[in-house]
């Protein structure tokens, strides 16, 4: 016999009876994003190809390459495993990795889909190289430069044209460009702040992809850039592909940046969640907390009553315990008639709020049409 809750929600349902907490998708804006994104990257002429990490959803990838994306990025090589197994052909690793598990999972990848990986030291070339030989497939090497983010990267041109040597020594490794990647600009808060550092991140990769030309390689892909950078990524003429991912969503933290370019987003991933207690004048409490709430971003920057009135109070979330959040209303009024009430909050960081739950409960207007797996939930390796 099969024991286990029922169902948070169900198509058809409205929010009222959704379970809380719930992860929420608001279709309607996620729609409006994710053909912003495409229709940019096409106006610009650069390949796009969005992380997964902020999603963790074959069907959310799925619907990015019908858009016109040219594949996903994932971080992890576990995390690609459903990504691979539900189509996506073209799966880059944007990120180092070693280890006899990593390569045995990079091999085994590469033999169903087209696999690119990064690396910045030799030790990870020379092994790949001989996994890959040894299992009779062929993997796309990208090295990754320090852009900026001071993490990982090499960090000037000859270790840079070293990493490629060792690469074309690899038969069964093919290099095929770079990565370049600027974490810290993406949130940037001032938009013209934002834009100087993207652009001193590309002059600085502009730098590495003339160094390999000059040594008569082709340097075919330079992939990199996130939702915050990428309208002066796609721009600057040294990208040929953007890795952004949160703007399906524009969480709390990409929520307050200054967005004064092309480009406008709308909050789409919200935490649905209930008023549970309400004992002290001006307080409430929630019932979602740090199970089911990232804060390594801040607190919720908004909290928005699901049915609003004219007296509703303004309510501030300003603590989580692990299943209780502590709510403020600014105001001495006894809160007891809120218990029961219903509250959207969008998460400060969508990516690890995103990781905490099972499913995307999907809605329009006050109606839920569809529930989409969080499959990749939980793949960290």
């Amino acid at each position: 016999m099969t024991f286990a809750p029922p169902p948070a929600a169900r198509p058809g349902d409205t929010l009222d009876a959704v379970a809380t907490p719930s992860l929420l998708l608001d279709l309607d804006a996620f729609d409006v994003n994710l053909a912003a994104m495409a229709a940019f990257a096409k106006q610009k002429g650069v390949a796009l190809r969005p992380h997964a990490k902020a999603h963790k959803s074959s069907v959310i990838a799925r619907k990015q390459i019908e858009a016109g994306a040219v594949g996903v990025c994932c971080q992890k090589l576990s995390e690609a495993y459903p990504f691979a197994a539900a189509g996506v052909r073209s799966i880059h690793i944007s990120n180092e990795f070693v280890g006899a598990d990593k390569l045995a999972m990079a091999v085994e990848l590469a033999a169903h889909v087209r696999l690119s990986v990064c690396v910045d030291a030799l030790p990870q070339v020379a092994a790949l190289g001989d996994a890959a030989a040894r299992a009779g497939v062929e993997i796309d090497v990208l090295p990754e430069v320090d852009a900026g983010q001071h993490r990982c990267g090499v960090t000037n041109e000859d270790a840079l044209l070293a990493l490629i040597d060792a690469i074309h020594a690899q038969a069964a490794l093919c290099f095929t460009g770079i990565q370049a990647y600027h974490g810290g600009a993406q949130h940037i808060v001032q938009w013209s702040a934002r834009k100087e550092e993207a652009q001193r991140a590309a002059e600085r990769t502009a730098a590495y992809v003339h160094a390999i030309e000059a040594r008569g390689i082709a340097c075919g892909i330079v992939t990199g850039g996130g939702t915050g950078t990428v309208e002066f990524d796609a721009a600057s003429g040294v990208y040929t592909e953007v890795q952004p991912g949160s703007y399906l969503f524009i969480d709390g933290d990409y929520g307050r940046l200054d967005w004064d370019g092309a480009l406008r987003w709308r909050h789409a991933l919200f935490i649905l969640s209930t008023i549970m207690s309400a004992t002290r004048p001006g307080m409430a409490v929630c019932d979602v907390g740090l199970k089911g709430l990232a804060v390594d971003s801040g607190l919720p920057r908004s909290v928005r009553w699901l049915h609003a009135s004219d007296d509703a109070p303004a309510l501030a979330y300003t603590s989580a315990n692990d299943e209780h959040g502590m709510l403020e209303a600014g105001t001495t009024m006894n809160m007891s008639g809120a218990i029961g009430a219903r509250l959207l909050l969008p998460p400060g960081h969508c990516d690890p709020t995103v990781n905490l739950y099972d499913q995307y409960v999907c809605y329009r207007g006050d109606r839920v049409v569809d529930l989409w797996p969080v499959d990749a939930r939980g793949l960290s390796r």
